[in-house]
């Protein structure tokens, strides 16, 4: 027997617990009969000024995500999705693929979505994308890694824009008005998405806006690890109101996403 309230589609939200944007912006984009679980991975707020910084916040999710994902399952959600950038945990294209075999497996077997399959998949669904400039919470020691994601991934990173938050928890004070202007300084005719990375950063309404301001598409993480979710669940509503990808592509996109490179 289904839930009474997530009758639907019970998704497990797999979150830093400096994380403060993540769970409010994602209950926004909730559904009737579909319910949002949160799970934290215990990290401190500790400085990502510099790369040593930088890379021990990373090491600090990676390590506690699996305790994370085992607490959360207990509730048995039909979906988990871990609501990390995708720098969290990239360090090239085949062991994305381990580590997403090993949060399958340490969910019980359930679909997991993660923000490299779901960034891809969003920009396949609006066409031949290749270039895009991208919006990060971080220092230029941060930003590095984001822009070997998307090169990794295929595409060409025209411009980065970091917003220079100096820890993990630093990073959801960051204002819309600040948001509107990182979006202005990285979109140009030499841009086809811009896409903003951060789950920490509230982007979503912000996004929304530029896509009707730019014509283009304006992905921001929370909403594509949702909206990722959602259809591989087999839930095709359209949600108007938090951009197009929600409003408009109600199924994920047929066929082979963007093929990571191997070099």
């Amino acid at each position: 027997m289904p839930d009474t309230l997530g009758y639907r589609y019970k998704i497990a939200v797999v979150v830093p617990s400096t994380n403060t944007s993540a769970q409010p912006e994602l209950d926004r984009l909730r559904l009737p009969g579909v319910t949002n679980h949160i799970a934290r991975m215990v990290i401190n707020d500790d400085s990502m000024v510099r790369q040593p910084g930088f890379d021990h916040v990373m090491r600090s999710i990676r390590a506690s995500t699996e305790p994370a994902i085992r607490g959360v399952v207990t509730c048995d959600p039909d979906h988990v999705v871990l609501a990390v950038s995708p720098e969290s945990y990239w360090e090239g294209p085949h062991h994305h693929e381990r580590v997403l075999a090993s949060m399958r497996e340490t969910s019980g077997g359930r679909p997991v979505t993660m923000s490299p399959d779901a960034i891809r998949a969003a920009l396949a669904s609006h066409g031949d994308i290749t270039r895009v400039a991208v919006i990060t919470p971080y220092l230029p020691v941060g930003d590095d890694s984001v822009s070997r994601f998307f090169t990794d991934a295929g595409y060409d990173v025209v411009r980065v824009r970091g917003l220079g938050c100096p820890s993990p928890a630093r990073i959801a004070h960051v204002s819309e008005d600040r948001l509107r202007a990182a979006v202005r300084e990285v979109d140009g005719p030499d841009v086809q998405a811009i896409v903003q990375v951060g789950t920490n950063v509230a982007m979503a309404r912000v996004a929304a806006e530029a896509e009707a301001w730019l014509g283009k598409p304006v992905i921001a993480n929370n909403v594509v690890l949702y909206w990722h979710a959602l259809r591989s669940g087999g839930i095709h509503d359209a949600v108007p109101g938090h951009g197009e990808l929600l409003a408009n592509h109600l199924t994920l996109p047929q066929g082979k996403v963007p093929v990571l490179t191997t070099s």
